[in-house]
């Protein structure tokens, strides 16, 4: 293999091994085992496991923010659940490696990886805000319900790898719902808000994921 060919093949075992245990518990013999290659040679392309494992979490990133890209296209109640369910995907696929993702793993404190993380909160972020049709910088309490969403995203999928407890899919419709919720209480105290989501939701369904939080509160509500 060529020198670039090799470095690939060894960030994809070594982030096929983080993705199953947690990146504490993966050797660099193991790594080299994988790879059908020996230890010495692993440290012929890497300087040593921190470096091998943040090319495994920089392509993690990669991936992991790519979920967030959905064509602009339908209601942003059905985009949203579509982006949740990519998301899950992830999650369901790489739990260990997410977590060392989100939480740091071996390299806590690295600047790179804190940097990694940051990337993809941001890559998510404009996501957010190019579906919302906002253009340029947010208004201030826009952007806190935009980046609290987020974050509540992540501490849901790090709280359901611990035992996986609640169904998945209940879990990406109710990130959904968390989303219409903090923006409905935000806009009720900034008008520009208002205005915003009720553009967006004159072509939320009748069945759609927004609808039917509207339907459970007033059924709460009333019960």
């Amino acid at each position: 293999m060529g020198v670039e060919e090799r470095r690939q093949q060894l960030i994809g075992v070594a982030l096929e091994l983080f993705s199953r245990r947690s990146p504490d518990e993966v050797s660099i013999d193991e790594i080299a085992s994988a790879a059908g290659i020996s230890r010495p040679l692993v440290y012929h392309y890497f300087p040593g496991k921190l470096s091998l494992y943040e090319a495994a979490l920089q392509r993690a990133a990669d991936d992991l923010a790519s979920r967030f890209v959905e064509p602009h296209e339908g209601p942003l109640g059905a985009r949203l659940r579509r982006v949740m369910g990519r998301y899950f995907d992830f999650v369901d696929e790489h739990g260990p490696g997410f977590s060392a993702l989100m939480r740091g793993g071996p390299a806590v404190g690295s600047s790179t990886t804190n940097a990694l993380i940051d990337a993809v909160r941001q890559a998510a972020y404009d996501q957010m805000l190019s579906h919302l049709g906002v253009v340029g910088p947010a208004p201030a309490r826009l952007e806190l319900v935009v980046r609290s969403w987020i974050s509540l995203a992540e501490s849901t999928a790090l709280i359901w790898l611990d035992g996986r407890k609640i169904p998945r899919a209940e879990l990406e419709t109710q990130l959904v719902h968390d989303f219409a919720a903090l923006a409905a209480v935000a806009a009720a105290a900034d008008e520009e808000l208002a205005t915003l989501l009720r553009g967006l939701l004159k072509n939320e369904p009748g069945d759609g994921p927004f609808t039917d939080l509207a339907t459970r509160l007033i059924h709460l509500a009333s019960g």
